[in-house]
This record gives structure tokens, C-alpha cells and sequence, in this order.
């Protein structure tokens, strides 16, 4: 699959593609009380660029310039953009570390 053609409510979403940017980790506080941290990547390809979320031990698996896998991501609508993220179930795997 490419950058180009997620929508938000698909699933199952396997990609690869390039960190591009990344943000400054923040901490947010859950419906249900628990402190996570969180942070928002540009993950790109050769036919566009959207918004994925990294969570917790995510943060800091993956920096600007890496190539990595996103397996059974889902895209979700936040503030009107599609938005990827791995979810409880999906996994994201870094193939080629930024030199």
C-alpha cells in the first residue's frame, strides 16, 4: 500500500515508508486516567506524506531519516486530517536506520 491511498477508516494498513520529521514527545492523560507519552512523525513515501502517531516505547524506537514497516496500522480522522498509527495491535519495525 502507498502513503497516497490511506483513508481514514482503513485498517489493516501495511506501509513502508521514511521519518521525515518528528515532534517533541508530550504527555497526555487517557479517557481512563493513565499518563501516556506521545508524539507526532511524518511518515512519507514517494507519493505523499500523513501524520502518524507514535506512543510510549514507540517515541523513541524511530527517528527522522529512518526507513521503517508499518504492520496492521489503522488511519483514523484527527482535526480533520488522516492520521496512521499502530494501535494495541499493530507494529511498527525500523528497516533502515538514518546514517
Amino acid at each position: 500500500m502507498k502513503v497516497s491511498e490511506l483513508k481514514a477508516g482503513a485498517n489493516s494498513v501495511e506501509v513502508e515508508g521514511t521519518i521525515t520529521e518528528k515532534s517533541e514527545p508530550r504527555k497526555v492523560v487517557t479517557k481512563y486516567g493513565k499518563m501516556l507519552s506521545v508524539c507526532d512523525a511524518v511518515f512519507s513515501d514517494d507519493t505523499g506524506s500523513i501524520t502518524l502517531s507514535l506512543w510510549e516505547d514507540n517515541v523513541n524506537l524511530v527517528n527522522v531519516g529512518d526507513k521503517v514497516k508499518i504492520t496492521n496500522g489503522y488511519v483514523s480522522e484527527f482535526r480533520g486530517s488522516p492520521q496512521l498509527s499502530t494501535g494495541k495491535y499493530g507494529k511498527i519495525e525500523v528497516t533502515e536506520k538514518a546514517s
